[in-house]
């Protein structure tokens, strides 16, 4: 099964589930942990216009290995993360 996690471009299309018949394009907010049958999850994903900005945010209820993952997140190593800036000089 496709591991997703936030911040995942995906295509949704109808090997996902047959509702998706004309495919969206997705960034994915969070898999949720709901009790569905075997090989299904539930997403909660903002859906993307072609120039890749959301323009709905949905749940979807889909096969992930009927997904097309297009980018993968990648986790932020430590040390390299981001601090909040401090404009106070002392």
């Amino acid at each position: 099964m496709t591991t997703l996690r936030a911040g995942d471009l995906i295509e949704v299309t109808r090997a996902a589930s047959v509702q998706f018949v004309k495919p969206i394009r997705c960034r994915v907010i969070r898999v949720l942990d709901w009790i569905t049958y075997d090989g299904w999850c539930w997403l909660d994903v903002y859906q993307l216009n072609d120039k890749g900005d959301a323009v709905a945010r949905r749940s979807i209820f889909v096969q992930p290995a009927g997904l097309v993952v297009h980018r993968r997140t990648a986790p932020v190593p430590v040390g390299q993360q981001r601090r909040p800036s401090s404009n106070v000089r002392p």
